[in-house]
């Protein structure tokens, strides 16, 4: 029975808007950077495999540490490492934004990664903390969730008009306003949760986690890239070991870094997959997307960025409306059918070629972020639900991780994917120099930089064939997610089929896994 004490009040609400501002700024530091990769390309000139880097850098360092983070807020505070990591990332969002090299920015957007794993999983910790009741927990999470999509919103149309206006470093600054704005207001509207029974951070184990996850990324990305190569054969190995080891650990300790019960209820772990190849396809295709408005179609950033909102504005919808279906379907099909018309919109999207189609854009983009937030409010009350409160922080990085994961290798395997398929159908005009042709083969940036040195029928050339070929490599990208989305919506349907939100309160749950065990 819903109770005062147990019932969120205003305070609690208007916390949780203080609780969005981060999610909102890591939306719009992703989206903002993709349409600042053309003025960054001119600027800063990067190779192919730098350009990756500067967008998997930051989503690497996050993944690898959300897992400690999230335990480390559990013991000393999650507020407390909340506002630290506002900090920290306001201070490395601007020295980003004056750069001198594709380098050092490579190395400040790693900072930035490793203070943002410091917010993410304070964030949906502390909203376990303060809503108890099931049904506003779970509206609580969908605006959490929908704060990517209003991210999504802002970030293209604010980045567009600073982008047209500044030059590509201040879309960084757009950070600092954000995180001052919270570190004044977080203090007076969260309140504060530790563990009071947690024990020391176990250090072999924060170590063990970080040799798991960077080297196994960065293999995934080699491979990607190259094919299998020595280097990146070893890497995985390193990775998998670690992760082999960091597993028997955590299974020996007392109190440990990753309580492996959770993976015992189905919802936790299907719901983290689903989750994770979500982001994964999303981020890959939107690689892609802000490049081909722009450098393709030619557009303004300010103008690109409007014909994004329909993937933001459906993905408000659809967050908020299966918080609504989800009280008389079963989350696994709600889920499942999310996936399925996220995947219907990637097929849409795959039939987009050189020639401005915006109507087959609006509906591709529409059916994307209608399916995707869905599945985004859905699936992480899933992994919320199933966690005692002391463990909310590191359920919820567990959940974060996969998602930045998968977003890290959705650029990393379906931007190599696409680049390689650039390479490949790019034919390069037979009177175009060694050093030019080489740099226009390498990105579509280097080919649009290359053919402003060019003029008539050479530069029109260029363009024209960098264009097609890049098109090319977007379209197998998104028929790539289209096939992995479509997998998904079969396997959280067919697993989850029976699961219910309704059937327990999450501590009953809890309680009973563990009597269980």
């Amino acid at each position: 029975m819903e109770t005062a004490s147990t019932t969120a009040g205003r305070r609690e609400w208007v916390g949780l808007a203080v609780l969005v501002l981060p999610v909102l700024l890591i939306s719009i530091t992703v989206t903002v950077l993709y349409f600042a990769l053309p003025f960054l390309s001119a600027d800063l000139k990067p190779s192919g495999s730098e350009l990756l880097w500067i967008v998997d850098i930051y989503a690497f360092w996050l993944a690898g540490l959300l897992l400690v983070m999230g335990t480390l807020g559990d013991r000393i505070g999650r507020r407390r490492l909340l506002l630290l990591g506002a900090a920290v990332f306001g201070i490395t969002s601007a020295a980003a934004a004056y750069a001198p090299s594709a380098e050092m920015l490579i190395v400040l957007r790693a900072l930035q990664g490793a203070a943002a794993a410091t917010l993410m999983p304070s964030t949906l910790a502390l909203i376990r903390n303060m809503f108890h009741q099931p049904r506003q927990r779970r509206l609580a999470i969908a605006i959490w969730a929908a704060g990517f999509s209003g991210g999504s919103v802002l970030g293209p149309i604010v980045g567009g008009w600073m982008l047209e206006r500044f030059w590509w470093g201040s879309v960084f600054l757009i950070n600092v306003p954000i995180m001052v704005l919270l570190l004044v207001l977080g203090p007076i509207l969260l309140p504060e949760y530790r563990d009071p029974r947690a024990g020391r951070l176990d250090l072999w184990s924060t170590a063990l986690s970080l040799v798991a996850v960077l080297p196994i990324v960065y293999g995934v990305k080699d491979i990607a890239e190259q094919g299998v190569t020595p280097t990146a054969a070893l890497a995985m190995a390193v990775g998998l070991a670690a992760g082999a080891s960091f597993i028997w650990r955590q299974r020996t300790l007392a109190d440990p870094m990753l309580d492996l019960r959770l993976f015992a209820e189905r919802a936790f772990g299907i719901s983290l997959i689903t989750s994770t190849l979500a982001i994964f396809a999303l981020m890959g295709l939107f690689y892609f997307i802000a490049q081909y408005l722009q450098l393709v179609l030619g557009l303004r950033p300010f103008v690109a960025g409007i014909l994004t909102l329909p993937a933001a504005g459906m993905a408000l919808v659809g967050s908020m409306l299966a918080v609504v279906v989800v009280r008389w379907v079963r989350p696994g099909f709600v889920i499942g059918g999310g996936m399925f018309v996220a995947g219907l919109g990637f097929a849409v999207l795959s039939q987009l070629e050189g020639e401005p189609g915006v109507q087959t854009l609006v509906i591709g983009l529409g059916l994307l972020g209608l399916g995707l937030g869905a599945v985004q409010a859905v699936a992480s009350d899933l992994v919320i639900a199933v966690a005692p409160p002391e463990r909310a922080g590191s359920a919820s990085a567990v959940l974060e991780a996969g998602t930045e994961f998968g977003a890290a290798l959705g650029v990393a395997v379906l931007g190599s994917l696409g680049l390689a398929i650039y390479r490949w159908t790019f034919e390069v005009p037979a009177d175009l120099p060694g050093e030019a042709a080489q740099t226009a083969r390498e990105t579509l940036g280097g080919a649009v930089e290359v053919a402003a040195q060019l003029s008539g029928s050479a530069q029109g050339a260029l363009l024209q064939a960098a264009r097609t070929a890049f098109t090319e490599g977007m379209r197998v990208a998104a028929l790539s997610g289209t096939a992995i989305l479509v997998a998904t919506a079969i396997l959280a349907t067919v697993q989850l089929r029976r699961v219910s939100l309704e059937e327990k309160s999450p501590d009953e749950a809890m309680r009973d896994q563990r009597s269980s065990t």
